[in-house]
Formats: structure tokens, sequence, C-alpha cells
């Protein structure tokens, strides 16, 4: 079975840096849409994000109980 996907010089460009020589472009695409699902454990790790995002879980929970 075969698709075409039509993207800009540029695009391709762009994803022709990104794939591995050994891979085809299906195989390439679907690591491309697999890395990109989820946030890997430690994403946040030494930066401030954890505490910002619980803050704002806690003022939406304040919010809801006024």
């Amino acid at each position: 079975m075969s698709t075409s996907i039509r993207v800009s010089d540029e695009t391709k460009e762009k994803l022709a840096r990104l794939k591995r020589e050994d891979e085809s472009w299906d195989e390439f695409l679907d690591r491309l849409a697999n890395e990109g699902s989820g946030m890997k454990a430690g994403a946040w790790k030494g930066t401030d994000k954890a505490e910002k995002a619980r803050e704002a879980i806690n003022r939406s929970r304040e919010s809801f109980q006024q």
C-alpha cells in the first residue's frame, strides 16, 4: 500500500535531516510519530515547571471551592 503526502521542499529537507540513513520514510515517520507521544520522565527536572503546574492546579481547585 502506498500513500502520498504533499509537503513543501523546505519541510522535506527538514525531515530528511532527521531521517536516519538506514530507515525507510515509513519507518522514519512511524518513529517520529511515536517519539512525540507522551512526556518522558524527568522532562521538567531542573526547572520550576512542576511547581508552577502544582500552583495552577491548586488555584483551579480553589476557584471551584468558592
